[in-house]
């Protein structure tokens, strides 16, 4: 578009004037001396600006607890992933076990509804990724303990079902690749392959810093278990 003269001077009077009424802002700020802050002030200032809010949760006093209660949370949203699509897909889960550990059964006959148990088998890590993208993805406030937790279990069930667990009878792995055209390798790769890109999605998040080990206040890492006094 091209301005006519009249609006170039229109415009030219508005500069004048913005730049009229900021100018002796501008010189009172030259004119005085700048005060260097204090040391208290300047460390501050520099903490508000390199410690991500994370800090205040890795240093909570209830850190492992939440991390914990977020780890435990990410295991049952898997297990309830794995009834809520069986109640979807018509059929009627059941709880046993195999070899001592808890299992939840489909109730799906894998040889006549193979795309069915393959639906079913997967929910668990599906849940389970799905989760943990949100977490990643949606705008919140990051850091908290709880949330370690929840990425700590996804990222870390995706992993053992792609190494120890994929070659158990009763493995999500083994049926995915029974029920489907994918084999135990593919499978494993896929899950293991997203863990993986959400990982170091959260290495190079600040918020996430020492994901996991707890700093302490003083800026040290502390691992292991320490012994209080009762006083504290």
């Amino acid at each position: 578009m091209i301005l006519a003269p009249k609006h170039l001077s229109g415009i030219s009077v508005l500069v004048a004037l913005a730049f009229a009424y900021t100018a002796p802002a501008s010189a009172q700020a030259i004119r005085e001396p700048t005060r260097a802050p204090s040391p208290e002030c300047a460390f501050a200032c520099q903490s508000l600006t390199l410690v991500p809010d994370s800090t205040n949760h890795t240093t909570s006093r209830h850190y492992w607890r939440n991390l914990a209660t977020g780890f435990a949370t990410s295991i049952l949203a898997h297990e309830a992933g794995h009834v809520a699509m069986s109640y979807a897909l018509g059929a009627h889960p059941t709880f046993g076990f195999v070899d001592g550990k808890p299992t939840v059964f489909s109730g799906i006959d894998a040889a006549r509804d193979p795309h069915k148990q393959f639906l079913f088998s997967s929910a668990g890590l599906n849940v389970q990724a799905i989760m943990d993208e949100a977490i990643l993805d949606i705008p919140h406030r990051r850091g908290g303990a709880f949330e370690r937790g929840i990425l700590a279990g996804g990222i870390a069930t995706a992993y053992f079902y792609a190494t120890l667990g994929r070659n158990a009878p009763n493995s999500d792995i083994t049926y995915m690749a029974s029920t489907s055209s994918l084999n135990r390798t593919t499978a494993s790769l896929i899950y293991a392959g997203l863990a993986t890109i959400q990982t170091i999605r959260i290495a190079h998040d600040g918020h996430y810093a020492n994901f996991f080990m707890r700093p302490s206040p003083s800026g040290a890492i502390s691992i292991g278990v320490a012994v209080l006094p009762d006083d504290r």
